[in-house]
């Protein structure tokens, strides 16, 4: 009896999986059956840590096999197939989290400057300044409509349902009513309309823009993307001595050890000062005991 099937099924039918995470659990399963010394349903813990610590030396790869077989031995134990699950005392390995890549303020101001040398100039501006001033996700910038350019404020839907308040300085406001006067179509009730069925400009239009606007600028255009300037801007604010929790809630992260990745911008200081402070560093756990 292939019980690698059975498991695949009920993650199928029980857990509504979809079909590439039963194809990346029946790849990583079956390779874990053919490499273990009597298969999956024999192995030890020991069979088990030897065959993970063999693996390519890539963390979210071993993360996401040691998942796999986790959620086999833990299906087998409930269907009552085997009494001891040798997963029980094994550690997954930790992903390691990369560094935002980031566009110096300089270069900010560069690519700014350059999208006057853009077809839709006026347009690209407006949007360039508001990802750095607002920290926007691009869907955000994209999708923002009308009714959510509150004065100096924008309300923006973010995910989950969730709204926040994002404020904007002089600049961005500026490159935004210079828009607003020559908007293509000043019925829509998109911010930044577009001809295709969503009836706004769609992420893939903006990308291309901005690629190229990069390149006008003189700047690797594999360095700029509408995620880097959202990171820069978080980046550059904090560098700046900004409140963690007000980026946190700008960015609109729902946990704050997701805007934690923007301390390694920080002076020494300032770090210093994060790392004793912070809630969930080390040093203020030991300080608060």
């Amino acid at each position: 009896m292939n019980y690698i099937d059975i498991f695949l099924e009920a993650l199928s039918a029980e857990k509504g999986r979809g079909e590439k995470t039963i194809a990346s659990y029946a790849s990583d399963l079956n390779h874990a059956d053919a490499a273990l010394p009597n298969g999956l349903l024999n192995a030890s813990e020991s069979d088990i840590q030897n065959y993970l610590s063999a693996l390519p030396d890539r963390a979210s790869s071993i993360a996401r096999k040691a998942s796999a077989i986790r959620g086999f031995y833990k299906f087998l134990m409930l269907e009552k197939i085997i009494t001891t699950n040798p997963t029980k005392n094994i550690e997954l390995p930790k992903r390691a989290r990369p560094l935002p890549k980031l566009l110096s303020p300089d270069e900010i101001g560069l690519l700014i400057s350059s999208a006057g040398d853009i077809k839709t100039s006026v347009r690209l501006r407006a949007m360039i300044e508001l990802l750095y001033a607002s920290g926007l996700r691009v869907s955000e910038l994209c999708e923002l409509p009308m009714t959510g350019i509150l004065g100096d404020h924008l309300l923006i839907h973010g995910k989950g349902a969730k709204e926040r308040m994002v404020p904007m300085h002089a600049g961005a406001i500026d490159a935004l009513n210079k828009w607003l006067t020559l908007r293509d179509d000043p019925d829509s009730k998109y911010v930044f309309p577009g001809t295709g069925a969503s009836g706004h400009i769609t992420r893939d239009g903006f990308f291309k823009i901005l690629k190229k606007c990069a390149m006008l600028a003189g700047i690797d255009e594999h360095r700029v993307s509408p995620h880097v300037l959202r990171h820069s801007f978080a980046s550059h604010l904090l560098s700046h001595g900004a409140n963690l929790r007000a980026i946190q809630t700008m960015l609109g992260h729902e946990d704050i050890s997701t805007t934690q990745i923007y301390t390694h911008v920080l002076p020494e200081k300032l770090r210093e000062t994060v790392e004793q402070y912070h809630p969930l560093s080390n040093k203020s756990k030991a300080i608060n005991k």
